[in-house]
């Protein structure tokens, strides 16, 4: 139970902070880049503290695909993996809409901001296989003490140099749903980006495999 609550109070924050730290981006400049920014620097500072605080409680994945990695590596039961996912997605959904109510919008509020086309499709591939490779690369080769600070920074540039901003998590996408704003995605787009999601975390887990042989799989 501890674990569950750590994965949805982890995930709920993460949310809260995307979604929030997007509205307040807008109301505080009307320039894309300096908004894009607010949202990256809150998002990777909060990243880095999220994982720090609760890694040592649930392994701190806050991503279906961590999870999903983590089942095929055996390191999870079934049972606990998909206990993971309904916390994760439930908290990023209860995240979002707290960020909502923080800034007096609607508390659902679905977005109609279209998140289409194949370059933003491949830019999930790329944003997902890099930050799983991120995670486990640095993991095996630091005991796990990089971890927090390799995400946060790869989550951070990635939502410079991806053209979909790098979701790169299947349960945000589904929370960002909820919000019409800047970090808000339209209910299609999202349904668009989480299969390109697991393609990337698959890939991202093969080139970690195959450039570490000892691991085992």
């Amino acid at each position: 139970m501890r674990k569950n609550l750590s994965e949805f109070i982890g995930t709920a924050i993460l949310a809260t902070v995307v979604v929030g730290s997007g509205i307040m981006a807008e109301n505080l400049s009307s320039d894309i880049g300096v908004q894009l920014l607010i949202n990256a620097a809150a998002t990777g500072a909060a990243l880095w503290l999220l994982i720090t605080l609760f890694a040592p409680i649930s392994g701190a994945h806050f991503n279906p695909v961590v999870t999903g990695i983590s089942l095929f590596r055996k390191e999870l039961s079934l049972k606990s993996a998909l206990l993971f996912i309904v916390a994760q997605i439930s908290g990023a959904i209860s995240g979002t809409i707290l960020a909502n109510i923080l800034f007096e919008h609607p508390a659902i509020d679905i977005s109609n901001k279209a998140r289409d086309g194949g370059n933003l499709l491949l830019s999930e591939v790329l944003a997902t296989a890099g930050l799983v490779f991120v995670i486990y690369q640095l993991s095996n080769i630091k005991s796990g003490k990089k971890v927090a600070v390799g995400v946060a920074s790869w989550i951070f540039a990635a939502y410079f140099f991806t053209s979909s901003t790098s979701f790169a998590n299947p349960a945000i996408a589904i929370g960002r749903v909820f919000s019409n704003s800047f970090a808000g995605i339209a209910p299609h787009s999202a349904a668009t980006f989480i299969p390109f999601q697991i393609i990337g975390a698959a890939l991202g887990y093969l080139l970690f495999t195959y450039l570490n042989p000892k691991e085992k799989k």
